[in-house]
C-alpha cells in the first residue's frame, strides 16, 4: 500500500496508537500526524529530552476535536508500571523515547543503558502481554559500527562504536528474541540522521543540523569536528513519520520482524551541509555574514560515512522518501527562524 492510500483508509477508521517520547523531535511529529488522521494517541514522556512546548505546538496546527484525541502520560519507560498503564488498550507502539547521543553515551553509559535497554525491555514486556498488534522501535543507524561498506544494507553490521550503539544493537536482538518467544510482531526503523522542525538545538547533545542554523541564524561560528569531509545520509523527518506509519501497519509478511534502513538513500559531507544551510539563511537574512566554519578535532565514536540502501523499505513497506536535503532544509529553516531567532541578534550594532 502506498503511504498515500494509507492516510486515506486511516483518515476513515480509528485506532488507538503509543507514543513513546511524544514530546521529543521525532515523537511530536508522530502524534501531530496521526492526530492529524483522526487517530487516538497516548503519548509517554519524561521531559528528559522531550518539551512541553513540542507538544503546544502540535496542539497550535491542529483543530480542537483532533487535539481531543490525544491522552498524555508524563512517566518514565524505566517504570515498568508506566509501561503496563501506558499500553493498555493499544493497537499499535511506536516506541521512539530513549537516550540519544553517541557523545552522552561515551559519558554516561549507565544512564543510557537503563532508558534504552532496561526501558525498551519493559516496554517490549509490557506490549506483550496488552497484545498490542504491532511493536515499531526507533532503531538506529550507527549499529553499523565498524563495517566499511556503502551504502549500509540490513545484513551487514560491524562492530559498535559507541556504548549507544551498543544498545541499539541489543533492541534488536531482544525484539527478535520477543517475536520468536512470545509471538510480538516487531519491526526496528535503523534511523540515519533525521532533521526537521522542533529539532532542538540546546545542550552538548544536539544534533548538527539544528545546531547550526541556530548558530549562523544568531550570528554565531559554527563548529565541524573534523576536516568536514565526514558524510551522512541526512533524511527529512516526513519520511522517518511515513516509515512509521507504513511499519505499523503492513500486511507484507515479509516486512514483519525485520529491520529497515529509514534514510534517503544518498549522503552528504558536513563541508556540504554547511554550505546548503549557509546559502538559505543568507537567503533569509542578506544583511548576515556567515563565517566559514570552524573545524576541531574527530569526535570520539563517530563513523567516518554513513549512507543507507533503502531498497528493502521500499519493497517491503512500500516506503517512498518525500524529501531530500535540500528540500528538507528548506522546510526546516522557516521554523528555525520563526521560532528560535533573537530578533535583536539580526540587527548587530
Amino acid at each position: 500500500m502506498s503511504y498515500f492510500s494509507l492516510k486515506e483508509e486511516l483518515s476513515a477508521s480509528t485506532h488507538r496508537w503509543l507514543v513513546t517520547g511524544a514530546a521529543g523531535f521525532i515523537g511530536s511529529h508522530l502524534v501531530e500526524t496521526l492526530l492529524g488522521l483522526n487517530q487516538r494517541v497516548v503519548g509517554l514522556d519524561n521531559f528528559s529530552t522531550g518539551h512541553r512546548h513540542n507538544l503546544m505546538q502540535v496542539k497550535d496546527r491542529l483543530t480542537k476535536s483532533q487535539w481531543e484525541l490525544f491522552d498524555f502520560i508524563e512517566g518514565d519507560i524505566r517504570d515498568v508500571d508506566t509501561c503496563h498503564n501506558a499500553v493498555n488498550g493499544v493497537d499499535y507502539v511506536l516506541h521512539q523515547a530513549a537516550l540519544g547521543s553517541v557523545p552522552r553515551s561515551i559519558e554516561n553509559p549507565i544512564v543510557t543503558n537503563a532508558s534504552n535497554i532496561d526501558g525498551f525491555l519493559n516496554m517490549l514486556v509490557s506490549s506483550c502481554k496488552a497484545n498490542v498488534k504491532r511493536f515499531v522501535y526507533a532503531a538506529s543507524s550507527s549499529t553499523y559500527g565498524d563495517h566499511p561498506d556503502l551504502p549500509k544494507v540490513e545484513d551487514k553490521i560491524g562492530k559498535p562504536l559507541s556504548p549507544y550503539a551498543v544498545t541499539k544493537y541489543v533492541n534488536e536482538l531482544y525484539a527478535d528474541v520477543f517475536s520468536k518467544t512470545y509471538g510480538i510482531e516487531c519491526i526496528g526503523l535503523r534511523y540515519f540522521n533525521v532533521f526537521g522542525p522542533r529539532q532542538d538545538p540546546k545542550g552538548a547533545y544536539a544534533a548538527v543540523i539544528p545546531k547550526w542554523f541556530e548558530a549562523m541564524l544568531s550570528l554565531s561560528p559554527c563548529f565541524i569536528n573534523g576536516d568536514g569531509e565526514t558524510s551522512r545520509d541526512f533524511s527529512y523527518i516526513s519520511n522517518t513519520v511515513q516509515a512509521n506509519l507504513l511499519a505499523a501497519t503492513t500486511t507484507n509478511e515479509k516486512a514483519i520482524n525485520q529491520v529497515f534502513n529509514v534514510a534517503f538513500g544518498s549522503r552528504t559531507t558536513l563541508n556540504e551541509l554547511h554550505g546548503y544551510i549557509r546559502s538559505l539563511v543568507q537567503e533569509k537574512m542578506p544583511e548576515a555574514l556567515v563565517n566559514a566554519p570552524e573545524y576541531r578535532d574527530f569526535r570520539d565514536g563517530d563513523v567516518r560515512h554513513s549512507m543507507a540502501d533503502i531498497t528493502k523499505a521500499t519493497t517491503r513497506l512500500g516506503y517512498v522518501p518525500s524529501h531530500g536535503v535540500k528540500q528538507g532544509l528548506i522546510e526546516t529553516i522557516d521554523w528555525f527562524f520563526e521560532h528560535r531567532v533573537d530578533s535583536e541578534s539580526l540587527n548587530p550594532v
